[in-house]
């Protein structure tokens, strides 16, 4: 490899928002200075801009993108690099430290090394910020793509998939919830998300009702007798998603939504919201995606799911696509209804989601007369 330019300007590492469309306005070519500031005539189309160029990815998305901005910046302080303009020989160097641990700083002094996972994802997002400060950054360089190719080929390992909870588990689980409002909530939260095989922030983004200024994923529409219409705004585009109503009434995930609109009073805006301390009173603020995955994780654990491992190893095993996954897992019908139901383009991402499917059922063994 080839050795790493040592002297490139400094910058502020300490914003990774996306580039303001008004900063390039009569800035051709840019000069060094302040930036020109923009016509007052075009505040209101800049703003407009900024908000639609936002929206252009999801807020978590655009978190982790900064997560990996500041780590790759601190990385760049402390071994002595500027981390822009984008060096390929830099950034090769970069991927080769998360994956061993190692620092040229200090050879002895070792951090945690990365997943493979975990560095292409840093790519992904220190490649997203390299545009955004209009300097992108060449993948395809070998001093890049090598390394990479390097890394994937020593430390690559099978993805650990998240544990699917089956249509037994659920009943478990919802049987461990109390029939307060809190309860009410959560029950027609891993019900929905069960029966539906939503993701996690597809069910907290669902509002009561369709608002088309709303901040949300999707909205439900309820059939009486026949079930719930869940649309939903995906990475592709629409979609709906049919929850027809349970054989129970203790289990049915129409029956539970209906229990906890009414008892919540929730006319419109977010479906799920935050419930105070008092356990009666009903906030207005969305709740956040991440209590999906806590309430699966501690109702899985409470209901006794996987018993047969300790107690430090289930609580690994469990999110909120374990919802996802249960559905394909558990549904016994053909396997194009729940590709469908989950929204996938092809039936092998599909399978991928079945974790406790028969991988037996057919035998192309005993097939060739063996």
């Amino acid at each position: 490899m080839e050795n790493p330019p040592a002297n490139t300007p400094k910058i502020d590492d300490s914003s990774t928002n996306v580039v303001d469309p008004g900063s390039e306005l009569g800035a051709s070519p840019p000069a060094p200075g302040p930036t020109p500031r923009v016509p007052a005539r075009l505040e209101a189309l800049v703003e407009t801009a900024t908000a639609y160029a936002n929206a252009a990815s999801s807020e978590n998305t655009r978190d982790a993108y900064a997560k990996d901005w500041r780590h790759f910046t601190a990385w760049c302080r402390r071994e002595g690099f500027e981390p822009l303009p984008p060096s390929s020989q830099v950034i090769g160097l970069y991927i080769g430290a998360c994956a061993s641990g190692i620092s040229a700083e200090n050879p002895k002094r070792s951090a945690p090394a990365l997943s493979v996972a975990t560095i292409e994802r840093r790519l992904s997002g220190l490649a997203w910020n390299f545009t955004q400060r209009g300097v992108p950054m060449d993948r395809t360089d070998r001093h890049i793509a090598t390394v990479l190719a390097g890394i994937r080929r020593k430390h690559a390992k099978p993805p650990r998939q998240k544990e699917a909870v089956l249509g037994d588990d659920i009943k478990a689980m919802v049987n461990t919830l109390g029939h307060d409002l809190r309860g009410l909530r959560d029950r027609a939260i891993l019900l929905l998300g069960f029966a539906g095989g939503l993701r996690r922030s597809e069910i907290a983004g669902l509002d009561a009702v369709r608002d088309d200024k709303s901040d949300g994923h999707g909205w439900i529409e309820i059939f009486p007798d026949q079930g719930v219409l869940v649309t939903l705004r995906g990475k592709t585009g629409w979609r709906e998603v049919e929850v027809g109503r349970g054989a129970s009434s203790e289990t049915c995930p129409v029956a539970a939504l209906e229990s906890w609109i009414r008892f919540g009073r929730i006319a419109r805006g977010p479906l799920f919201r935050r419930i105070f301390k008092d356990n009666k009173t009903v906030d207005v603020e969305r709740l956040s995606d991440k209590h999906v995955a806590r309430l699966v994780k501690q109702t899985a654990l409470a209901a006794g799911v996987r018993s047969d491992l300790t107690e430090g190893e289930r609580a690994l095993l469990f999110s909120g696509h374990s919802l996802r996954a249960g559905l394909a897992s558990s549904a016994d019908i053909e396997e194009r209804y729940v590709q469908k139901q989950l929204g996938h383009a092809s039936a092998e991402m599909t399978r991928k989601y079945q974790r406790r499917r028969d991988r037996f059922r057919t035998n192309l063994t005993k097939a060739s007369g063996l």
